[in-house]
C-alpha cells in the first residue's frame, strides 16, 4: 500500500520558492539541507504526521554533476509550482523509468525513487516513492504551524492507477498539472 508523504514546489531559487509560500500560507519554512549528488537544496513546511511540503531548487553553490537531476529542475522556468509528489512505500519498489538511491543526511536516512532522466513519467505526474525505514522522518522535527492538506489534484496525460486509498486525492486525466489544497489557520489555500 501506499501513503501522502509530501509534494515538491520547485523555484528558481529558494529564496524566490520561501517568499512565494510565505505570501501564500502566511509562515515561515524551515531549513532542509542540501542534496549533493543531485545539486540541489530545500527547506521543509509540515503538514501534519509524516507529511510536508518541500520547497527545492538548484543549489548554486552545488559542482556540477553528471545526475539529470529530479522533479525537472534542470530545465525549470517561471514561478514557483509544485513540480511532483512523493508516496511512502515499504518495501520499496521502483517504477518504470526509475532506480532506487540511498540516502543520508545527519539521522535521516531513505530510500527512494529517481526518475531516469530527471523528470518522473507523465511530465512529473508519476509520484517518486520513498521508505524512510526506522529511522525519523523530517515532519517530526517541523513546528506544526496548523497547516494540513485537504486535497490534492493530479492531473496526469495517461491514467495513473495506484494502491493508495486517500480520499484528500484525485487522479484525473488530462495535461499534467498539480493542485492542492491547504488548510490554514487564516483559510483555504490553493496552491
Amino acid at each position: 500500500m501506499l501513503a501522502f508523504d509530501h509534494f515538491a514546489i520547485a523555484a528558481s531559487s529558494l529564496d524566490e520558492g520561501a517568499a512565494w509560500l510565505r505570501d501564500r500560507l502566511g509562515v515561515e519554512l524551515q531549513p532542509g539541507g542540501k542534496h549533493p549528488a543531485l545539486g540541489t537544496h530545500n527547506m521543509l513546511l509540515s503538514l501534519g504526521l509524516r507529511e510536508y511540503i518541500e520547497l527545492i531548487a538548484i543549489d548554486p553553490d552545488a559542482p556540477c554533476t553528471d545526475s539529470p537531476g529530479w522533479f525537472g529542475l534542470r530545465d525549470f522556468t517561471g514561478p514557483p509550482r509544485i513540480a511532483g509528489w512523493v508516496l511512502r512505500q515499504s518495501p520499496l519498489e521502483a517504477p518504470d523509468g526509475t532506480h532506487i538511491a540511498e540516502v543520508s543526511r545527519a539521522d535521516l536516512r531513505w530510500r527512494i525513487t529517481l526518475p531516469d532522466t530527471g523528470q518522473m513519467p507523465g511530465e512529473g505526474t508519476t509520484p517518486m516513492r520513498i521508505d524512510w525505514g526506522d529511522g525519523p522522518h523530517p515532519s517530526d522535527r517541523l513546528p506544526d504551524h496548523g497547516l494540513r492538506l485537504t486535497g490534492l489534484t493530479i492531473c496526469a496525460p495517461l491514467p495513473l492507477s495506484l494502491p493508495l486509498d486517500d480520499p484528500r486525492i484525485s487522479l484525473v486525466t488530462g495535461p499534467a498539472e498539480f493542485k492542492a489544497r491547504i488548510a490554514t489557520p487564516s483559510g483555504e489555500v490553493l496552491l
